[in-house]
């Protein structure tokens, strides 16, 4: 992704240190303390293994009874963690800070009407306001679209087209009408994250009618992947929004080893340019993608796609 920054004559910057007490306009404290000293506290353990994953994660029934997450680093990793994808080390904490600045300044290019992209690792969006999912820590695009919001967009859109479903942001997002939130992604029947990311899910209270999810069936290539982000960005224009961001996956490749559906490099360059069309000002986080062989040209195509717009 790097690489092909450079060959696009787009050298990436180092964004500023994080502001203090940042990622807390999307996370509950409590979770980042958790992240912050997770590492450090496992490492205390008799015979502690390299990374800090979790052997057990809090049931609805114990929430239900009055579960707590206690004191120890084992009860606070099953509590901070919805599965067993979000090992933490020594040097997780630098790295999930370094994504959410690089998010925070794709944003402030954003609020001063430009276009910025977020070289993001971690990823961030299935991450909850107070729960690790799937490789992600914190929600960097969640950060996005709060700062955006925080900066003076009266509404924000968020469009996810990795092909998971975006389910942190999903929830960060749930009851609140200022920020729509739309993911086209794989049939979650059969997918990562299973239980959320169907249709019925359109948000609540004042947020009602500001989630849209778009599931499609395993195998589905760029005629029917473009037809759903047709029918989101019609959504987009409906809702007016004064930013955008865009949680960039390219797991949607039809070269991904584990992938749920076979877009070509044409089909992210028409996103690109379909994407761009709608000429607003906007972040865009990078999320999933692992075929590193493919990964840099489809990032290529994607955003020469958005600049011709």
């Amino acid at each position: 992704l790097e690489a092909a920054l450079h060959r696009l004559g787009l050298p990436p910057d180092t964004p500023p240190p994080l502001p203090a007490r940042a990622m807390e306009a999307v996370h509950a404290p409590d979770y980042l303390d958790f992240l912050a000293t997770a590492a450090s506290d496992w490492a205390k353990l008799a015979e502690p293994g390299p990374e800090v994953v979790a052997n057990i994660h809090a049931a609805p029934e114990m929430l239900a009874q009055g579960g707590r997450p206690g004191a120890n680093i084992i009860g606070r990793t099953g509590w901070y963690t919805a599965d067993t994808a979000c090992p933490i080390g020594p040097k997780s904490w630098e790295a999930i800070q370094g994504a959410a600045s690089c998010a925070l300044a794709a944003a402030a290019e954003a609020a001063q009407g430009h276009t910025a992209y977020a070289l993001c690792r971690p990823p961030g969006h299935h991450a909850y306001a107070a729960r690790a999912g799937g490789h992600c820590y914190v929600n960097n695009a969640a950060l996005a679209a709060q700062a955006l919001r925080d900066a003076g967009a009266g509404r924000v859109a968020v469009l996810d087209i990795d092909s998971h479903h975006g389910n942190g942001t999903q929830g960060i997002f749930w009851d609140r009408g200022d920020v729509l939130t739309i993911s086209i992604h794989g049939d979650p029947d059969n997918y990562y994250p299973w239980f959320v990311g169907r249709t019925a899910e359109r948000g609540a209270g004042a947020g009602d009618g500001r989630n849209m999810n778009l599931p499609l069936a395993f195998g589905t290539a760029d005629e029917g992947w473009l037809d759903a982000l047709r029918y989101a960005l019609a959504a987009i224009r409906d809702f007016k929004p004064d930013a955008l961001v865009v949680p960039l996956g390219f797991d949607a490749s039809k070269d991904e080893p584990l992938g749920a559906l076979a877009v070509t490099e044409d089909g992210f360059a028409k996103a690109g340019a379909m994407i761009g069309g709608l000429k607003i000002p906007a972040a865009i986080t990078q999320e999933g993608g692992y075929n590193v062989e493919t990964i840099g040209t489809l990032l290529e195509r994607f955003l020469n796609g958005w600049a011709r717009a």
